[in-house]
């Protein structure tokens, strides 16, 4: 049985050859008539006379500067979008990895658009018009709608919000009004068509009339909702509320009708045409889902808004499964180094595990290889996690204490961090730290109890101790982690209710200082204090385990000063090997009997 679109597009093949028989016919008549009657059309310039020479610069003239004034005027109503047909689109659902029930919800929504007819007539439903794609960057949004178009087999209309803005007042909203206008006309004539806009908040913001801070941690942005946002929005509105407005021909006709039934009685009088049902799927996308006027959500504009998250492990497992087919790489890449790379990745979306790949052979080629290894992974991870490696000459001193401080962090990890896994250890400046400890969750989970974020500030604490132990005074060094550990001691105490008080902070987020905790927590007298008193509380407790532990901190800073990264079990060697010989001088001195 085909599709309502398939019987649609063929329907509307068969009718343009219809009108360009007909406009064809009498020109074909004509130039028999005129082969038949000894006089046939003959192709050449038109006899003109002597004097229109001198005429035609002036003619040229004219025209320049007509296209000159006229054109930029057209253009800045035009409408911006990029048309892509199917046999253009090498995307397909079996490139969309890594989306779960999002891409089930996607197939439905193509179903339903593909079948309209079906739904409409024998159903009693209404198709969806619009989707909104939200979600982080780099998660799959127009990955998703390109496939989409290319599985339907109609034309793909994609425009970026920026291309409708414009200089000129109200020529946004004619750009607006042109978009929708040009996707009406394609959807009857191809049997339907899906619009994409990327950055929808862009042009579908919040309508107001005022200034408005808006406060995100240590970021503030300054919005301006100017008059002409408003108008722009109520264009999108419009719009999106009319995909079944007539064309301008029809609209001529009706118009032709409505005239002629003036003078003609009732029974006698023509009827006005309907509009075709206009097959469109109009999907936004944007990561600021919160920022859109509440009215382009409602039935009937967007929908179905769809949620584009970070893949979960499973979900990454079958992205590097995927972009692997693709990549080219050596044995190293077995199924237990890609369940590694799976759970060491939580919070990759699906663009920064390509690129990860991406970078990982640039690595392979550099040296010299044509296929990436588990070790260019581990390379690329850290310089695009950390920044790139940047030797530096530390003084001697300097470097004991930077080995002595990431030991710290490292010892502090392997004692308390409970399902937690040493990844990197070492005293290579990257960015801005000259030293660093990269660990993580051995599964991925997305709460933590009490005991695991007293033990995140535990560890980030570390580095402080350690110095202070082995120096008697730690010095600049641990500001990153003091900023660190306060984060997280703050969320405890603000919004976790594990600081001794229920309250939670959080529920000012509508208040002067908006969605900044830290700022709100520390402005709190009663809080700043309930804060202090838990990093104090917990740094006395990490330089007692440390000074128990005094054997583990020396082992590492040793190794550290020897290789100047440890990676991996190469730490976790390290401790144990310390750890054995601490139990083998502890045995020699226990007496016997």
């Amino acid at each position: 049985m085909p599709l309502d679109v398939q019987v649609t597009r063929e329907r509307q093949r068969r009718r343009r050859l219809r009108r360009i028989a007909i406009v064809l016919s009498p020109l074909v008549v004509w130039l028999w008539v005129r082969l038949i009657a000894g006089n046939p059309v003959s192709p050449g310039w038109p006899d003109l006379p002597p004097e229109a020479v001198y005429w035609i610069p002036g003619i040229a003239i004219v025209l320049l500067l007509g296209v000159v004034l006229v054109v930029p005027m057209l253009s800045n109503g035009r409408s911006p979008e990029v048309i892509f047909l199917p046999e253009q689109i090498e995307v397909t659902f079996d490139d969309v990895i890594g989306l779960g029930p999002v891409l089930t919800e996607v197939r439905h929504s193509l179903e339903v658009f593909l079948n309209h007819q079906h739904f409409r007539d024998h159903m009693g439903g209404q198709p969806r018009r619009g989707l909104l794609f939200e979600g982080p960057p780099g998660t799959g949004k127009t990955h998703t709608a390109k496939a989409m178009a290319k599985e339907a087999g109609v034309p793909f209309l994609f425009v970026s919000s920026t291309a409708f803005q414009s200089m000129w007042y109200g020529a946004t909203a004619r750009k607006i009004r042109s978009y929708f206008r040009r996707l009406r006309k394609v959807a009857r004539e191809e049997g339907g068509a899906i619009g994409f806009i990327e950055e929808f908040d862009a042009i579908g913001g919040r309508r107001g009339g005022m200034n408005h801070m808006v406060a995100d941690g240590a970021r503030t942005e300054r919005s301006m909702v100017s008059e002409g946002t408003g108008g722009v929005v109520n264009e999108l509105l419009v719009q999106m509320q009319s995909f079944d407005e007539p064309p301008r021909s029809m609209k001529r006709a009706n118009a032709l009708r409505r005239f002629a039934n003036k003078f003609l009685p009732p029974h006698r009088q023509f009827k006005a045409r309907r509009a075709p049902f206009a097959n469109i799927l109009l999907i936004g996308a944007t990561n600021r889902a919160d920022n859109l006027d509440p009215a382009l959500l409602r039935p009937g504009r967007f929908d179905r808004v769809l949620h584009f998250g970070l893949p979960a492990r499973a979900q990454r497992r079958d992205l590097i499964d995927y972009f692997l087919t693709r990549k080219a790489h050596d044995e190293t890449l077995d199924d237990q180094a890609r369940d590694d790379l799976a759970a060491t990745t939580m919070g990759y979306s699906p663009a920064s595990l390509e690129r990860l790949f991406d970078e990982a052979l640039l690595f392979a080629l550099r040296g010299g290889r044509d296929r990436l290894s588990r070790d260019d992974l581990r390379r690329a991870r850290l310089d695009m996690e950390i920044g790139l490696a940047e030797p530096t000459e530390y003084t001697p001193e300097e470097r004991a204490t930077i080995a002595v401080h990431e030991s710290g962090h490292a010892a502090m990890a392997y004692l308390v961090g409970k399902g937690r896994k040493l990844d990197l250890l070492s005293i290579v400046k990257r960015k801005d730290a000259l030293g660093l400890l990269a660990h993580s969750e051995v599964e991925e989970r997305y709460t933590k109890r009490h005991s695991e974020a007293l033990a995140l500030i535990q560890i980030a604490l570390g580095g402080m101790a350690a110095e202070e132990m082995m120096f008697g005074e730690s010095g600049t060094g641990p500001a990153g982690d003091l900023a660190a550990a306060t984060a997280v001691a703050v969320e405890i105490v603000g919004s976790m209710g594990l600081g001794g008080s229920l309250i939670s902070f959080r529920a000012l987020d509508d208040g002067p200082l908006g969605g900044n905790l830290v700022a709100k927590v520390l402005a709190d007298d009663q809080a700043r204090r309930a804060v202090d008193d838990l990093l104090r509380k917990q740094k006395e407790q990490v330089a007692a385990l440390l000074t128990t532990h005094r054997h583990l901190v020396e082992a590492l800073r040793d190794a550290l000063l020897a290789r100047d990264e440890l990676v991996g079990r190469e730490i976790v060697e390290v401790i144990e090997q310390a750890q054995r010989e601490r139990d083998l001088v502890v045995d020699l001195r226990t007496p016997v009997g």
